[in-house]
């Protein structure tokens, strides 16, 4: 019952925390399930955020039933996913009734923009993370390569990013895998 409650909690912290959508969402979930309950380690967080978003629909409720479903099975993942839904379906309903009312006032606009301010700095710090990630792993010069190349196909060129996942996924896929060789062994 416990584990049950730890999941609620940490996803409905996340449901009500989450301003700006389910990208910004995504350092809170890892803070609760990496740092706060150690649900998995941060490679793993990594692995299915990676995997999350090739996936179609919101990231928030990916990362939600996954993580549930890992922790504690079917009734983790209904846990997490009604935790992390259901705050933002009633402060959706709250809070853009009465902002719609009050969104002239000098006070509204300066929350939105400082709320706007941390939650870039959040997507910032998980975007050095992931690129981090990706140049410890593919080494530096291609992780910066393929930023630089995707940036100019998603920007100057308009190619849908669903295509641009695909096309990574079928090469990632294609592409042999290596293995690692133990210290010390010749053979």
């Amino acid at each position: 019952m416990k584990k049950q409650w730890d999941i609620f909690i940490a996803f409905f912290r996340v449901g009500m925390l989450g301003f700006g959508g389910g990208p910004a969402s995504i350092p809170l979930m890892r803070k609760e399930a990496v740092e706060k309950y150690k649900w998995m380690g941060e490679d793993e967080f990594t692995d299915i955020l990676s995997i999350s978003n090739t996936l179609p629909g919101p990231i928030a409720t990916k990362l939600a039933g996954y993580i549930g479903y890992r922790v504690s099975g079917w009734i983790g993942m209904l846990n997490a996913l009604i935790a992390s839904v259901i705050p933002t379906v009633i402060l959706v309903i709250v809070l853009l009734r009465t902002l719609s009312e009050v969104r002239e006032f000098d006070w509204v606009k300066g929350m939105t923009a400082a709320v706007l301010a941390v939650v870039g700095m959040m997507m910032a710090v998980l975007t050095w993370q992931f690129l981090y990630k990706a140049g410890k792993g593919l080494g530096w010069g291609l992780a910066i390569s393929m930023l630089v190349v995707i940036y100019i196909v998603l920007n100057y060129l308009h190619v849908h990013p669903g295509i641009v996942i695909g096309i990574l996924l079928i090469v990632a896929l294609a592409l042999p895998v290596k293995k690692k060789e133990k210290e010390g062994d010749n053979t």
